[in-house]
């Protein structure tokens, strides 16, 4: 449940920065020269369309799919490495971001090893 909510929120905040991006083009920082620079639209689609995929992604972990489990992972790491270049456009926000999928990660390859015990009546 906890990755499901995290990867929801996740989902939602990608959103909202891929339409703040869209919407106008000086909500962001410009960055001199950058290896990895695209126009602030491009930064918002991106952001817009893995927001859409997470969000969408963490509503089936909440249903319980097995195989949404997979592609929540799968996901969560594209997040981190799409906040990681989105950095010097927004770093706190792209932080936030990367932690929150990291934490999604964790919680869905974590395994609960731990044995139940047996009821006792």
């Amino acid at each position: 449940m906890f990755a499901g909510v995290l990867l929801m929120v996740g989902g939602v905040l990608g959103m909202l920065q891929g339409i703040a991006g869209i919407a106008e083009d000086d909500v962001y920082g410009r960055v001199g020269e950058y290896v990895f620079e695209f126009s602030v639209s491009a930064w918002g689609w991106i952001h817009l369309v893995l927001g859409l995929l997470v969000a969408a992604i963490g509503a089936g972990i909440l249903s319980g799919a097995e195989w949404a489990k997979a592609i929540g992972v799968a996901l969560a790491a594209l997040a981190v490495i799409a906040n990681f270049i989105w950095l010097p456009y927004q770093p706190v926000w792209a932080i936030v971001s990367i932690a929150i999928a990291v934490f999604v990660i964790w919680a869905l390859c974590a395994e609960d090893t731990t044995p139940v015990a047996p009821m006792k009546h």
